[in-house]
Formats: structure tokens, C-alpha cells, sequence
């Protein structure tokens, strides 16, 4: 067998064609550039790929959105279920979009969908405390709806909150204009606009349709549903919750509300409404009407069935209101206010929203209104303290100027006081025969000049004044959020100390100002029930007033530290600083002014002298006695 040998020539060759292999390669190797390039290029297609994809989800999830008024199909489909204003579900604003307006005090968003409000927040308050970064949202996370049902001439019930509205936006001079037309044709609409100026609270809103009397139902009146879950916006839910109801004005500028605090749907039905209010504790929302509303529905429904677990939500509010035809059309202007529940702010509107503030009735109200809030709004504005010690001078400017009726009371206390052995005689003497007894006694008030109801009449004046600032402190919105020593808020309870439990009537929380407040009430009612007790001898027949004087010297404390923890620390600071000064007038009146000794002189001296013409008041009491013993002498002789 042949030995098989290698071939230099073929090693050679070889050689050179991987060699030329190798060269080719290199050659042919991209750039670091072009490997960029390609990389760039691969992902820009990536990307593309994926916003075709994502367009074609949008489009299959808004359905309406790709429809165009050419589309006699897909429009005739519409019609099937929407009638006249399927055209509004072709147009491009059919889908899930909001515009937004908003000025240096509130911002609103208004939905397409519905064409309503969906987000209203005021800019310059917090929730809860100063220091919070939560801004109040008055409407947030679909707890408002505003829906007009629309009744069709093909018998149809449609809800204007599920059907798509077109936004036009536009600015005449400073104010924001948002148009939202929900269409059944290129002129004929339905249309909501909102008017925003500069630095208000107040929105324009008016409601009226165009050509749509041969889409609508004008037989009877479109129902507007005004619906409004209310958020928690301080820190006291019960506190917050007690404020918390609808307020209206019907008829001839009437005034009334309407609040659920128990279980169960509180309902009214006033007529020629002009405004609505949904109104919490510091903050409202009112719709308003130059046109009233013929008849209403109102609701009011408590959310805090339980404090611990109820905590986001304090009512549920609804008002149903008819928009009445009027050659076919519904034409309405009317107004949205959301802000702080300020009596001075809502007087500045001249639209009586300011009535929303409870001041109380009658007299009550009255020096709320003209007293109470002009000093207190002075002092709070002009002085430049904190309004704690706005508080203080207010409390001393009140008392001084109830200074002179308190020294009546008093003075008519001390004279009584003399007088009192004089009536124990009188009792022993005619001890068997009471209507003479009182008789004899009417006698020697009038002999000694003395007036036995001039110690109850100035008090009965203090009472409304003391009234009026239970109303007061509550509702005024200068307080909220502003301390004062240890309390961070005056609106609300001054906490000091946290339980780990609740006490019934009482609370998880001890505040401080009202043990202070109930303190001094003790101290003053200490001071003074020893004189009334001397003052009013007890009567027969009568209840021992001494006994129930001793008793409330204790209640009435008690109550101030049951019934006050949970309020506003402003009041409970009020009602300290008042009784301090009370106790202040009645030292300097009882040691220092009014002298016992020339009192029992003057009504010696009164005495000896011809007895005063009895006034009004005794002569019918005396009347009534002489009546009644006549009628008992004609009992004993049957």
C-alpha cells in the first residue's frame, strides 16, 4: 500500500482561504454605529407596536369615540337606546375627559360624562388641623352626583350623568367660562355653563336647553337630583356631625332646615324654593335659583351610626328640584357656592345665604347678629392678637356692660336679705292661714319700698345674652384651626389628656377649659346661693329652694364637664373668663359698694313713711289673693 503523505502546496491553500475567510468576516462586521443605529431603530418599532396596540384597547373600551356622524349604522344602533342624543355619543368628546377652572380660592373639575362636578376643593383650608397637607374637598371621589332625568317624546328615560357632554372653554376678560352642551344635533343641546371670576367662591350656573322641544317631553317639568355625600373635615365627628344639615329658603324669604341626627331618612317638601344648602360644620355647598323652584324633595340622612367606626363620612344629602318649561325650552340661571360657612362671607353674596349660620331665633339671633359678631369681628380683625385674646376682651367688654344689671340683681338681693326677719314673722304669725300670710307680705314689700321681682328681672335679661353665645362660639368660623395656649384649635375640644377608653356622655378625650370653666361656676354659684337663700325665705307650699341651691352648686359643674369636653375650646373659654368676672363684680359690688347697714336704714325710713302705690304687677298679685280668699271663705260657708 501506497504511504499517504501531506502536500505542502495544499497546506499552503488552505491557509490562505481561511485567511481570506478571517478578512471577509472583519470586513463585513458593523460599526459601532450602525449597531446603534439598528438598536434605536429596533425600538422605535417596539414602541410603536405598543401605542397601536394600546390605541386599539382605547378605542375597543370607547366604543362611541370611533363613531363619526357618517356612520349611519353605528348612529342608527345609538339611536336604539339613546333617541335623539345618540349624536352626542359620535362626537370626538364622548369619552372620559375633564376639564378643570379654577380661581385663587377654589378648583373645580368638571367631567364630560354628566357634565358635572366631579372635584371641588377649596385652596386655602386644611382638614383636620393647620398643619395638615389635606386641602378640603368638598366633592371628591363620586360622593356628588347632579342629574336632570330626561323624559323623550319617543318615551325614553334617559339620565343626563351617563350621557357625554362637549366642553367649550373661554375667558371674557378675567372670568373662566365652561360651556357643556349634551347634543341632539349641531344647534340643539342641552347645555350647563359655568361662570367663574376672580377671588370667589361663588359659580355661575345656568341650565337651559335650545331646540329641543321636539326631543323633549315639555309636559312636565325636568327633575334636577342634587346629591352630596359629606366628607369629614374636622377633628371632632360628633361635633362636626351636629352641624351638619340642609338649609333652605322658600316662599316669601322663609327660612327653615332640615338635619337627621338619629336613625332613619329626615325628608321636607317646601315649595318656591330660591336656594339649597348642604351645609357641614365650617364648610357649604349651595345651589341657588333667580328663578324658584316650584316644589322640592329634600333629604337628610345620618352616616355616624357609631363614632369609632364612622368616621369618613358625617351625612347624606338630596334635593330633587323641578326645571319648568316655558315654551318649550327650560331656561335657568343659577349659582354654585362652595366655601367656608362665614357669616360675613355669605352676607357678601346678598342672597341671604348668610341665614345657613344657626344664631338662633327670636332675641337670640338678634344680638348674635347686631353684638355679638360686629364686636367680635372687630376685635378679631383690628387688634392683632390671637383671637384667645380676642376672646378675653370680648368676655370683659360683654360683662362691663352687663355690670349695672348684675348690681340690681344684686342690690335687690341684699334688700330682700334685710327683710327677711321681718317675712319669718309674718310666717309665724299667720302660720295657720297662707293666703294671709302672702298678703301681709305683698304688704311690707310695699311699705318698705321693695320690689321682690327686681332680683329676677335682671337675670331673666342675662339669660339671652348667655344663650346667644352657646350659638355663638359654635358657629363662628374665625376660630377654626386657631390655638390658643394649649388648645390647637378653638373650634374644637382642647384635649390635654387621651383615654383609653370612652366614657359614656363624657368622651375618650379630658379637656382642659371646661374643667377650668366648671370650677369657677362652682366658685360663683358658692359665693352667691348663701345670699339668695337669705333673700327668698322659704314659702309654704313651695319647694326649699336653699335644698336646691345646695344641689345645684355641684350639678351644675358637673354638667359643664359632661356636656362641654367634646366642644369647641373657644366657648368653654367664654364661659370661664365670664364667670372669673362675674365672681370679680359681685366682690367689688358686695364689699365695696353696696352697704347693708344704710339699706336696712332706708327701708326703716320707708317704713315710717305713706305706703307707694303698688305697682302693676302687685296690685293684680294681690287681686288674685283677695279672689281666691273670698272664694275660700264661700267654700266653708256651703
Amino acid at each position: 500500500m501506497e504511504e499517504k503523505k501531506f502536500d505542502l502546496n495544499s497546506i499552503i491553500g488552505f491557509v490562505l482561504i481561511f485567511g481570506i475567510l478571517i478578512w471577509i468576516m472583519y470586513q463585513n462586521q458593523p460599526s459601532d454605529k450602525e449597531i446603534a443605529a439598528e438598536k434605536a431603530k429596533k425600538e422605535l418599532v417596539a414602541k410603536q407596536e405598543a401605542q397601536a396596540k394600546a390605541d386599539k384597547t382605547k378605542t375597543a373600551a370607547a366604543a362611541p369615540v370611533a363613531t363619526t356622524v357618517g356612520d349611519t349604522v353605528q348612529l342608527a344602533n345609538l339611536q336604539k337606546t339613546l333617541g335623539g342624543f345618540a349624536y352626542s355619543a359620535t362626537l370626538p368628546s364622548a369619552k372620559e375627559s375633564f376639564t378643570t377652572i379654577e380661581n385663587e380660592k377654589i378648583k373645580l373639575k368638571i367631567a364630560n360624562k354628566g357634565g358635572y362636578i366631579v372635584e371641588a376643593t377649596l385652596k386655602e383650608f386644611k382638614r383636620f388641623s393647620k398643619d395638615s397637607k389635606e386641602l378640603v374637598e368638598l366633592i371628591k371621589d363620586n360622593n356628588s352626583n347632579l342629574n336632570i332625568q330626561l323624559q323623550t317624546t319617543d318615551n325614553r328615560t334617559l339620565n343626563s350623568k351617563d350621557l357625554f357632554f362637549e366642553p367649550t372653554y373661554t375667558k371674557v376678560g378675567e372670568d373662566q367660562i365652561l360651556t357643556m352642551r349634551l347634543k341632539a344635533g349641531a344647534n340643539e343641546f342641552l347645555e350647563y355653563k359655568y361662570v367663574l371670576k376672580p377671588n370667589e367662591y361663588l359659580v355661575g350656573f345656568d341650565v337651559r336647553s335650545q331646540g329641543l322641544n321636539k326631543v323633549l317631553n315639555s309636559s312636565k317639568p325636568l327633575n334636577l337630583q342634587w346629591d352630596l355625600k359629606t366628607y369629614r373635615n374636622e377633628k371632632s365627628v360628633s361635633y362636626e356631625n351636629r352641624y351638619a344639615q340642609v338649609e333652605y329658603e322658600y316662599g316669601d324669604e322663609k327660612y327653615s332646615s332640615l338635619s337627621s341626627t338619629g336613625q332613619g331618612v329626615k325628608e321636607d317638601n317646601p315649595e318656591k324654593v330660591s336656594y339649597v344648602a348642604f351645609k357641614q360644620h365650617f364648610f357649604a355647598s349651595i345651589l341657588s335659583t333667580n328663578k324658584p323652584f316650584e316644589t322640592s324633595k329634600l333629604q337628610s340622612d345620618n352616616l355616624v351610626k357609631d363614632e369609632k367606626i364612622d368616621t369618613v363620612f358625617t351625612k347624606q344629602f338630596g334635593a330633587n328640584l323641578p326645571l319648568a318649561f316655558s315654551n318649550g325650552e327650560v331656561d335657568y340661571k343659577m349659582n354654585f357656592y362652595f366655601g367656608p360657612a362665614d357669616y360675613k362671607t355669605l352676607k357678601a353674596y346678598d342672597k341671604n345665604f348668610e341665614k345657613i349660620i344657626p344664631l338662633g331665633w327670636g332675641i337670640f339671633g338678634w344680638i348674635n347678629k347686631w353684638i355679638f359678631i360686629p364686636l367680635f369681628g372687630f376685635l378679631s380683625s383690628t387688634i392683632g392678637f390671637s383671637l384667645g385674646i380676642a376672646i378675653i376682651i370680648f368676655t370683659i367688654i360683654i360683662k362691663l356692660a352687663m355690670s349695672p344689671i348684675t348690681y340690681k340683681s344684686f342690690l335687690s338681693q341684699a334688700k330682700m336679705k334685710v327683710l327677711r326677719p321681718d317675712i319669718t314673722e309674718l310666717g309665724e304669725k299667720y302660720k295657720k292661714d297662707p293666703m294671709k300670710k302672702q298678703q301681709e307680705t305683698m304688704k311690707l314689700y310695699n311699705k318698705a319700698g321693695v320690689n321682690p321681682m327686681a332680683g329676677c328681672i335682671p337675670a331673666l335679661i342675662q339669660l339671652p345674652f348667655m344663650y346667644a353665645s352657646f350659638q355663638f362660639f359654635p358657629a363662628a368660623f374665625e376660630l377654626r384651626q386657631k390655638g390658643f395656649l394649649w388648645a390647637d384649635d378653638l373650634s374644637s375640644f382642647d384635649a390635654v389628656v387621651k383615654l383609653p377608653f370612652n366614657i359614656p356622655l363624657y368622651g375618650d378625650h379630658i379637656s382642659l377649659f371646661p374643667i377650668l370653666a366648671a370650677i369657677a361656676i362652682f366658685f360663683y354659684m358658692k359665693m352667691t346661693s348663701g345670699d339668695q337663700q337669705m333673700a327668698a325665705p322659704q314659702q309654704e307650699g313651695m319647694p326649699d329652694m336653699a335644698k336646691m341651691m345646695k344641689i345645684m352648686i355641684y350639678v351644675s359643674p358637673l354638667m359643664m364637664l359632661i356636656f362641654f369636653n367634646s366642644y369647641g375650646a373657644g366657648l368653654s373659654l367664654y364661659n370661664f373668663i365670664s364667670n372669673l368676672i362675674t365672681i370679680g363684680i359681685m366682690f367689688v359690688i358686695k364689699n365695696y359698694i353696696v352697704d347693708s347697714d344704710k339699706i336696712h336704714a332706708q327701708i326703716q325710713e320707708n317704713k315710717l313713711k305713706e305706703p307707694k302705690k303698688p305697682s302693676k304687677f302687685q296690685q293684680r298679685l294681690q287681686d288674685v289673693m283677695e279672689q281666691q280668699e273670698a272664694a275660700k271663705a264661700q267654700n266653708k260657708k256651703k
